[in-house]
């Protein structure tokens, strides 16, 4: 090893500026001092702070991540990098200039110092820390080294570089720079997202961990967190989202889509053209070119333009033609989306949809299939081709032109997507708490019209109408931090796009003035320049326009994520029906944890009986009902039909012989004959009319001015309580079940219509396997088998007269509603008389008869 002099002979530190390009004396002086400076004095100030301000992380909190493990071997790998490339100069025999010691010693120095800073923010943690991410300290010493390592672009035609690699030595040190390249590169772009810290403050995950609220935050939709990024679960969302932009089994679709990426790619080549033919006119006009040249270099430039269009391919004939063809495409994905999200809504629970929100739903919906759309649009034609027209720039002004332009262009628009992504991501909570917002001024609206009679029974108008404007003033300051964050984005963003544009021409004037380019050069990179920076100025709107979309797409994509509670087995088979024997034995189940509705039930219903479920409130009736159904599964004992376990075959398949009248019947916003033949679709009006005679309502029908065309309104409202129940009994008699469920069938009937409607249903239910739950028990004492159901079991079981021989709980309740009734029978009678009483004449001795 031989350390002659600091510098190379013929050089000197002073000298900033040699051949065309940095002097390396001065550049490996600068850089290592700058980055060494950096990592010990902000880093020591970094450690000093979390030694005494800071506590260490307890192990669990401490995120396992492979990112940041690989984080962790780049900085190890570029410590290497500098001692192996300082070991391979001295054993190389060559001279060893003082700068290139004292580079590699500074340099290893300041990374294992980084390293060490990593390694402190990994295990310590300051107890108050307010944001998640890595400190000033790390971030700033690899933005600046990464930054030093693009100053190499700078010196692309200095022979003291090793861009010519003539030798093996500049072979090498061309190999040891891609290396350093990359590896800053990467750990400044990781570093943004500091893979390796906890995603919120300390003291929020141990007091969540403290009271151990794990499920707090679940809404309709599942757990949301206020600052997680909408980037994350990235692959999932695209691995969803690919079908949907690819359609499969349709062939001219695929060719359309294959075409229109086609066309991508023809645009990316005619905006390289088109500046390069204002150039060549310029140039022509200038150099006194003949007629027939210049005519025809303005042609082709015209038909260029008119293939662009004004501006980057906004509005040409190649970009109209594209979203003329994408119209079937976008079509496609809109169509597929909203019906596998709308199946999917019909194949969950129950459960679930008792405890959804509708307005929250339907906005969910809405927003998540419209952003599909636009989420494709943006990724493949405006990023992607965006990103192409970047690269394409950058080869062609350092090829065309010379390294500089190519690095003003790199740099802004490196400083253009960092500064874009980090103050999106920044606003991103701000959005997202908007769109809450408004789904709950969305509920609230939709629940106030649902109830409409409650406001008008409690006279509540201006309560609703409060409530309202105040879930819409709590959006609209939302919305202003939206708007104000974006306006603070854009103003930065014009300041980062006119800083380079102002760099950039005068650096192209200065050339022309020296005699180095053409005025036809100088209109070439103004043009290119501009139309560059017209989609680069739009990229901000388009990653915004994404992260909206993804944040759109959150719920939906939670719809996606609800599990269907009852799923069909691997393997079912199709119910078979025989005879209609149902069999429950040992039946434990309950809605919530901890609560049993049902326990122990076990019971025998024989093909043609009629089966009574009889008991106080809340004690399991409707439950039963809605087990035989397969609404739910049980969670002990089994339900079986015809011998056949009702898990084990097709929901579909089953329900097709099971008929329901429930106690709260909810007509679809319909017509009367609509509603009815919804039991079966395929009905004529004349069986439509025949099951509205049977349910005794067809009379009552007819006296509507438009008789079965009549509309009943939301959810039925138009109708009684009573019609509607005999419109859904009507429903029922059209389906011909073999085994009917009467759920309180005749509850909101009046005595005289329930005793017609009774007996048309012993007419129907004749033969047929039937499972009633009454409340009236005047209605079943006829029932093959009474159950009287208590605290969810079977407390008694018999029929009528020998229940009430047993003297037990159902004789009591007969008892009591036999009081009740009679109670009943002699208001009524006193009613009579007292009417009866008003309308007779008045006396003829009046004292006003004379007058």
């Amino acid at each position: 090893m031989m350390i002659h002099t600091y510098c190379e002979a013929n050089s000197s530190i002073s000298l900033t500026w040699v051949d065309e390009g940095i002097s390396p004396c001065f550049y490996f002086t600068l850089v290592p001092a700058i980055l060494l400076t950096i990592a010990f004095f902000l880093g020591t100030i970094h450690c000093v702070c979390y030694q005494k301000y800071g506590t260490a992380m307890e192990p669990k909190f401490v995120p396992r991540s492979l990112l940041f493990s690989f984080q962790l071997a780049i900085s190890v790998l570029l410590l290497v990098q500098f001692l192996s490339g300082l070991v391979w100069r001295a054993a190389s025999g060559a001279e060893l200039p003082g700068y290139v010691l004292l580079y590699g010693c500074f340099s290893a120095l300041g990374w294992a110092w980084a390293i060490a800073l990593l390694r402190v923010e990994r295990h310590r943690v300051l107890v108050m820390d307010r944001t998640r991410g890595h400190s000033t300290a790390l971030l700033l010493f690899w933005a600046v080294a990464f930054s030093a390592e693009n100053l190499a672009f700078i010196s692309w035609y200095s022979p003291h570089w090793w861009w010519g690699l003539e030798n093996t030595q500049q072979q090498v040190q061309f190999a040891l720079w891609l290396m350093r390249y990359i590896g800053t590169g990467l750990l400044f772009f990781i570093g943004l997202r500091a893979p390796g810290l906890p995603r919120r403050p300390y003291m929020l995950l141990i007091n969540e961990d403290e009271r151990d609220i794990e499920s707090s935050g679940q809404s309709l939709l599942g757990r949301t967190e206020e600052n997680q990024s909408t980037w994350q679960g990235f692959k999932k969302k695209v691995r969803m989202l690919v079908p949907y932009m690819w359609p499969q089994g349709n062939i001219l679709l695929q060719l359309l889509v294959l075409f229109c990426l086609g066309l991508i790619g023809i645009e990316r080549a005619i905006n390289v053209f088109v500046p390069i033919y204002y150039k060549n006119i310029v140039n022509e006009l200038t150099d006194g070119s003949s007629w027939h040249t210049l005519s025809m270099t303005v042609c082709v430039y015209v038909l260029l333009k008119f293939m662009q269009g004004g501006g980057a391919g906004a509005s040409g004939f190649v970009s109209n033609m594209r979203s003329f063809l994408w119209i079937k495409v976008q079509q496609y994905t809109n169509r597929l989306v909203q019906v596998q999200l709308f199946s999917h809504l019909h194949s969950l629970s129950l459960r679930w949809h008792l405890s959804r929100k509708t307005g929250d739903v339907l906005r969910s919906m809405d927003r998540g299939t419209s952003s599909i759309n636009s989420l494709l649009s943006y990724i493949v034609f405006s990023i992607l081709p965006t990103i192409a027209d970047i690269v394409i720039s950058i080869i062609y002004f350092i090829t065309y032109f010379n390294a500089w332009f190519g690095l003003i262009v790199f740099i802004c628009m490196t400083l253009y997507l960092t500064v874009t992504i980090i103050i999106t991501e920044w606003r991103t909570k701000y959005r997202r708490d908007m769109n809450q917002q408004d789904n709950n001024a969305m509920s609230k609206a939709v629940d106030s019209l649902l109830n409409f009679e409650t406001v008008k029974y409690y006279n509540a108008e201006n309560y609703e109408v409060s409530r309202y404007e105040g879930a819409i003033l709590k959006y609209q300051v939302s919305e202003w931090k939206t708007q104000a964050s974006l306006a603070l984005l854009n103003q930065t963003q014009n300041l980062i796009i006119g800083s380079g544009l102002l760099a950039g021409s005068l650096l192209c004037a200065y050339f022309v003035t020296e005699g180095k380019f053409m005025v036809g050069d100088f209109v070439l990179f103004g043009t290119y320049i501009i139309q560059l920076y017209t989609p680069l100025n739009w990229f901000g709107t388009y990653y915004r326009m994404i992260q909206k979309s993804f944040i759109d797409m959150e719920s939906m994509f939670k719809l996606f994520e609800e599990e269907q509670e009852v799923k069909d087995e691997v393997n079912a088979g199709n119910f078979l029906y025989k005879q209609g024997k149902v069999e429950f034995e040992n039946v434990y189940f309950s809605y919530a944890n901890g609560k049993e509705i049902l326990r122990d039930v076990s019971f025998t219903v024989l093909p043609g009986q009629t089966v009574a479920l009889v008991g106080p409130s809340g004690a399991g009736k409707s439950t039963i009902i809605r087990l035989l159904f397969r609404f739910y599964d049980v969670q002990g004992g089994s339900i079986s039909i015809d011998g056949q376990d009702i898990s084990k075959v097709k929901q579909e398949s089953l329900r097709a012989h099971v008929g329901v009248v429930p106690q709260d019947t909810v007509l679809f916003n319909d017509t009367i004959r609509d509603n009815i033949r919804y039991g079966r679709i395929s009905a004529t009006d004349q069986e439509v009319e025949e099951a509205a005679v049977a349910a005794d309502i067809h009379d009552k029908i007819m006296t509507f001015p438009e008789g079965y065309d009549t509309q009943v309104g939301e959810r039925g409202l138009k109708l009684s309580g009573g019609e509607k129940q005999r419109v859904a009994i009507a429903r029922t008699i059209l389906k011909a079940p073999q085994i009917i469920l009467l759920d309180e069938a005749t509850s909101a009937l009046d005595t005289q219509t329930e005793r017609n409607i009774q007996a048309s249903l012993a007419k129907i239910c004749a033969n047929r396997t039937t499972v009633v739950v009454a409340h009236r028990l005047s209605t079943i004492i006829g029932a093959d088998q009474i159950l009287v159901i208590s605290n969810g079991r079977i407390a008694e079981q018999g029929q009528h007269d020998e229940l009430l021989l047993k003297g037990g709980l159902y004789a009591d309740m007969w008892m009591n509603q036999q009081q009740i009734q009679d109670s009943d029978s002699s208001s009524e009678t006193e009613a009579k008389d007292c009417k009866s009483e008003k309308l007779q004449p008045p006396s003829t001795s009046s004292g006003y008869h004379g007058h």
